[in-house]
């Protein structure tokens, strides 16, 4: 062998490998739907993308949104989208709707599967300073702000009302605005009376505000010993405004009322995808105090756990089998289990009148 041919053997023996090695195995790119820039749940999702979907090898777009019903649709039929945050009166709405008989609705949240319970949102209801309204049971026959359409918020106010007084709000009294555009209308021009808001606490629309906002604004409070307390606690639970959550404007706790939210997903059978919200799964569990750490305050109120679930809910199975795994201190499961195919994405048109429900889930169109 020539000193050539020698030479030339050791240059590709050193080349060839680099020449050969496998290509890096792209990360996934998924998104996650939220809500308004100014609400808890877009900030829940920044921190799910940074301490959750980043170490688990996914790269996880925060989206706005209008909210909890839009949520729903997004996480059904927008490519990209696996994962969602919903409020559970929002998931039950659904439901109901689909067991009353509405194609579209069943078409839409039965594939639809929980991740985990996380934290209970606060329902604020705003009025003017100088509103004689000083409880939330006194809202009867004003004029709302109930939340855009397609949006938890416009769904909870809805049900709330309807709770209270034993009748829907009247269509006269409601307008469908962001929470931007309600406080406007509530303070500038003063074309409503109350403005209904869910967000959890501190939400970044109140934590903005300074101390002069007391002049222009305040949150009616939950009487405890009113009848229509009464009737909306079995579906909603009272709970605590802390003047600490917006020590700049407010100067006394302000009892109110909450309904929780939810980490929700897809019946997803493709092993890809499996696989990457099984990861996803695990490092959730794993991350899970630097989320309590360095997240929203409100992780710290989630706690890592699977309760059981009303009749119509189910938790997606391989995410549910892995977090068991984790939260048992078992962390090497095997991926198993057949899961069924997306349905069709296209919804079916109704072919009768919309009922107000049903424009508010964003189930029906006129």
């Amino acid at each position: 062998m020539t000193i050539r041919s020698l030479l030339t053997g050791l240059m590709l023996m050193t080349v060839l490998p680099a020449a050969v090695a496998a290509p890096p195995a792209a990360r996934a790119e998924y998104k996650i739907v939220t809500a308004s820039k100014t609400g808890t749940y877009i900030q829940i999702g920044r921190d799910l993308a940074k301490y959750v979907a980043e170490p688990a090898g996914i790269d996880l777009e925060v989206l706005e949104s209008k909210g909890s019903a839009e949520n729903v649709h997004r996480m059904r039929f927008e490519a990209g989208v696996k994962l969602a945050l919903v409020q559970s009166d929002v998931y039950q709405a659904f439901l109901d709707e689909a067991k009353a008989g509405s194609a579209d609705a069943g078409n839409i949240i039965r594939p639809l599967r929980l991740i985990l319970p996380l934290y209970d949102e606060e329902i604020y209801f705003v009025a003017r300073a100088d509103s004689p309204l000083n409880y939330i049971h006194e809202i009867k026959d004003k004029k709302l702000s109930v939340g855009p359409l397609g949006s938890g918020t416009a769904l909870s106010s809805r049900t709330l009302y309807q709770l209270m007084f034993g009748q829907p709000i009247p269509t006269a009294n409601a307008q469908y605005l962001s929470n931007e555009e309600a406080l406007a209308r509530l303070t500038v021009d003063k074309s409503i009376d109350v403005a209904i808001i869910v967000a959890g606490q501190p939400a970044k629309l109140f934590t903005d505000m300074k101390p002069e906002a007391r002049n222009y604004i305040k949150i009616l409070k939950l009487d405890d010993k009113a009848p229509e307390t009464a009737r909306v606690t079995k579906t909603y639970f009272p709970a605590t405004i802390r003047s600490t959550s917006y020590a700049n404007w407010l100067t006394d706790d302000i009892p109110t009322l909450t309904i929780k939210a939810y980490l929700v997903t897809y019946d997803y059978g493709l092993q890809s995808t499996v696989g990457n919200l099984s990861r996803f799964a695990e490092s959730l569990c794993t991350n899970f105090d630097k989320l309590q750490a360095n997240g929203h305050p409100k992780w710290k109120q989630v706690r890592l756990e699977l309760p059981a679930l009303s009749q119509g809910w189910r938790y997606y199975p391989p995410m549910e089998k892995r977090l068991r795994a984790c939260i048992a201190g078992q962390m090497a499961v095997s991926r198993t289990g057949a899961f069924a195919k997306p349905q069709s994405q296209q919804a079916p048109q109704p072919q009768r009148p919309c009922t107000e429900q049903e424009l508010v889930l964003g189930i029906c169109s006129r």
